[in-house]
Formats: C-alpha cells, sequence, structure tokens
C-alpha cells in the first residue's frame, strides 16, 4: 500500500475503534466491523467453518473464532504471514487466495468430507495507487475473485461477507452476487470510518449455482500488465454506461 503518512498515524491514535482494538487487544480495528455485521446479518454461527480471505493481520479471525467457539473451525489465507494465534482450530495460511495453488492448500485444511465451508469472509484490499477509477476497478476484480471462490467453497445455503469500494461498477456486482445468492445487502458498519469509501456486501444463502464461465476472473498472472487491464475494465463500464443513457 506503500508508506503511510504522519498525519495517518496521527489520526489512527485518535480513532475510538482503534484505541478499543488496542484495549481489548484484537489485532485490528477492523474486528469490530465484523462483530457489527455479524450482530446486524447473523452471517457466522457456533461450530461453523469460516475461510478469510485476505486476513492479516488477523482480526476478522480472531472475531470468527470468538463466534464459533471450541467446535468450529477457522481459516486464513494472506500474503502477509499472520502470527499463531495458540488455538487448534485456527490456522493461518501465508499465500495468495487468487491461486489455485493456495485453494488446493485450503481444501486440504477444510475438516470435513465434502471440504466446503459454512461462511466466506474477505476483508482484502487492493494495492491502493490513488488513482480513484484504478483502485475502485482493483477492489471490483479482487472482490469478484472472492465471489467465485466463495460459490467453489461454500456448502449451499452458506453465507459470504466482502468489503469493496463503492464506484460506478458496484451496481453490476451486486447483480452478479445476486446470481449466486438469495439475500443480497450492502452496508457500512458504524466502525467503518465516515470518509472511508468502503461498503461490505452480505450475501446470504448460497444456491449452490455453478460459477458460470462468463463470469470468470482469470486467477493466475495474467499475460498484459494490471494497468492495462483495468484501463480496459474502466473504458468498457464507462461506454456501457454512455449505451445505456443513449437508449433511455
Amino acid at each position: 500500500m506503500g508508506r503511510k503518512s504522519k498525519r495517518w498515524y496521527l489520526q489512527r491514535k485518535r480513532d475510538f475503534y482503534y484505541k478499543l482494538a488496542k484495549k481489548l487487544q484484537y489485532r485490528s480495528r477492523a474486528s469490530f466491523k465484523l462483530m457489527q455485521l455479524n450482530e446486524k446479518f447473523n452471517v457466522i454461527k457456533p461450530r461453523k467453518i469460516i475461510l478469510d480471505l485476505g486476513c492479516a493481520p488477523g482480526g476478522w479471525m480472531q472475531v470468527a473464532r470468538e463466534i464459533v467457539g471450541d467446535d468450529g473451525f477457522v481459516i486464513g489465507v494472506d500474503l502477509q504471514p499472520v502470527k499463531p494465534f495458540g488455538y487448534d482450530n485456527v490456522v493461518a495460511i501465508k499465500g495468495d487466495f487468487t491461486s489455485e495453488e493456495t485453494l488446493n492448500k485450503i481444501r486440504e485444511l477444510i475438516p470435513n468430507e465434502e471440504k466446503k465451508v459454512d461462511v466466506v469472509i474477505s476483508d482484502a484490499s487492493p494495492n491502493i495507487s490513488g488513482y480513484w477509477d484504478v483502485d475502485h476497478a482493483r477492489s471490483i476484480d479482487l472482490v469478484t475473485t472472492a465471489l467465485q471462490i466463495a460459490t467453489e467453497m461454500l456448502k449451499e445455503r452458506g453465507n459470504f461477507v466482502a468489503k469493496v469500494f463503492y464506484g460506478d461498477m458496484i451496481d453490476d456486482y451486486v447483480k452478479l452476487v445476486k446470481k449466486y445468492f438469495e439475500k443480497v445487502y450492502i452496508t457500512k458498519p458504524q466502525a467503518s470510518r465516515k470518509e472511508s469509501a468502503e461498503v461490505y456486501v452480505i450475501a446470504k444463502r448460497y444456491t449452490g449455482k455453478k460459477w458460470e464461465e462468463k463470469d470468470n476472473i482469470k486467477r493466475e498472472r495474467k499475460k498484459e500488465s494490471d494497468g492495462e487491464l483495468l484501463i480496459k475494465k474502466i473504458k468498457s463500464m464507462r461506454n456501457k454506461e454512455v449505451q445505456n443513457k443513449s437508449d433511455q
């Protein structure tokens, strides 16, 4: 994400949820976002199996473990290492969740014969460029990959929670999520900073519908540069908006 400014650190130290996380020994202020989301939508329940995509430093894993208890299981994956939690039923993998190799490692850890989880959660953010159109497109790309993984990993009627940066592509993304889940909501928990463009997609009751080829996001390294692909995606979205306006 790049170097943080002195102002960013000062703002964080004055932040209520940052200080509360320190006091209660949570690994990040984001822990309270998941608490609030779950209190409102009841997506995570005791004794369930949870997959956390982009889990570092582990704040969401902590909360998930508190909810599922000793009889549940929490698997996290992130490019960054995550300090062990000291529980037998909480495991973090260092790896790229957009790669098949990492996903196969996750499958090996799922403690049931069907190799399916009850809930997929993701508070992952893309690398921030500082250019809004690019960052929004990167966020949509990342959260679409998370959705695709959810359709492969979830049990039928399982739930999905993911962060996305709000922007002009979000309506199309919500339509995509609705293809696979019975209920879909967009929300922003109180613990999110007011100035932040992040919102959370809450998708409940996976229908069991298989991922469609036309919705694919390629997981392996793409031949074109990330920037070129994003520019194409942004142009495509804007062309669609122009076409829609002309048809009205």
